[in-house]
């Protein structure tokens, strides 16, 4: 996997982040972290430096993520302080055991909460 300068993606260079493949890569809000998922399915994390040059660091492995579903496009996103991962489970393997899941989605909660707290 690789990362190019961009928008000029022909003239800017092209620096290695993983030499034995990756799919699926997001940026941390900050810019200085790269996520992508190795070939065996684990989230790996790459520090990465935008000035004053380009460079990455060493790939580090945060958590085996083989469970996620493979939808098209990116299936997970990382919370703005990095540390959390929200993520689409794959759950065709657990369809004969899974109990039904139910949620309830609360509309105008906040005004709900003003006419119990004035």
């Amino acid at each position: 996997m690789y990362v190019r300068a961009f928008p000029n993606v022909d003239r800017g260079g092209q620096w290695t982040i993983s030499t034995a493949g990756g799919t699926r890569p997001a940026w941390s809000r900050n810019g200085r972290e790269l996520f992508y998922l190795d070939v065996n399915g684990a989230m790996m994390a790459v520090p990465v430096q935008t000035t004053p040059a380009f460079s990455a660091g060493k790939p580090t492995k945060l958590f085996d993520a083989n469970w996620w579903a493979v939808l098209s496009g990116r299936m997970y996103d990382v919370t703005a302080d990095g540390q959390r991962f929200l993520a689409i489970k794959d759950l065709s393997a657990d369809v004969e055991s899974a109990t039904p899941q139910t949620f309830t989605v609360v509309v105008n909660w906040i005004e709900e909460l003003k006419q119990k707290r004035p």
